[in-house]
């Protein structure tokens, strides 16, 4: 199964699709910084910068499209103005460039608090253009981290597949594959927390703002047992 990375960052969804076993075919990330993470770790696979101007004929169909959007505006540490507002609005544009390609899945990654500033609109959005959705709160603790870090994910299909298809996204201490997660010893001396990227590759720029690898691929495998 083939897939495409919008919103990258550093690669911490990308990681864990991978290890689930599938590949990456692009990747859309504006920071500098980070691009330079996923050209050190991503050498083959072709980049794109900013999604305002991305044109979809560019980046070649895929099976899945995985994205977090901007959490600024829906997070409960921001101003809270919404999934309209000029970071979190970028939602936009990921709509856009499902819209076009039209994957087979669509998985969304943010905070919790989209929950109760946007997630109506997301799950409208994608109704329009002919998806249903399953979404649930995973947190890195329950995959073996030391902390929370609950994280808000939206997994998206066409409607004709019908329901059941796919199986919940829940998760569990016992569910999770905790035998195959490594985690370091000890948190980072900074005010971040360890987001399950290896060997500290983002440092403090990237540190705990990553999507937490081992939780997409708890996702990945899923997606894959589903459509075997």
């Amino acid at each position: 199964m083939t897939f495409g990375s919008l919103f990258s960052g550093i690669g911490g969804m990308d990681l864990g699709l991978e290890r689930a076993g599938m590949e990456c075919r692009w990747q859309v990330e504006i920071d500098p910084y980070c691009t330079k993470v996923l050209k050190r770790h991503w050498p083959n696979v072709r980049r794109f910068g900013d999604i305002t101007y991305v044109d979809p004929k560019e980046l070649g169909t895929v099976d899945l499209i995985a994205g977090g959007f901007p959490c600024q505006d829906v997070s409960h540490a921001g101003k809270r103005v919404g999934i309209d507002g000029a970071r979190s609005g970028l939602w936009a544009h990921q709509l856009r460039l499902v819209r076009h390609l039209r994957p087979r899945f669509v998985l969304v990654e943010n905070v919790t608090g989209l929950l109760d500033r946007g997630i109506g609109r997301v799950l409208g959005d994608l109704a329009r253009f002919g998806y249903d959705a399953e979404w649930t709160v995973l947190s890195a603790c329950a995959f073996g981290a030391p902390h929370p870090r609950e994280r808000l994910f939206i997994l998206a299909y066409p409607t004709s597949l019908g329901e059941g298809q796919l199986r919940r996204l829940k998760c569990s201490r016992q569910s999770a594959p905790q035998r195959d997660i490594h985690w370091a010893k000890s948190e980072p001396e900074c005010e971040r927390v360890l987001d399950g990227v290896p060997n500290r590759v983002d440092r403090l720029t990237g540190l705990g703002n990553a999507v937490v690898p081992q939780v997409a691929e708890w996702i990945g495998r899923r997606i894959l047992e589903a459509t075997a």
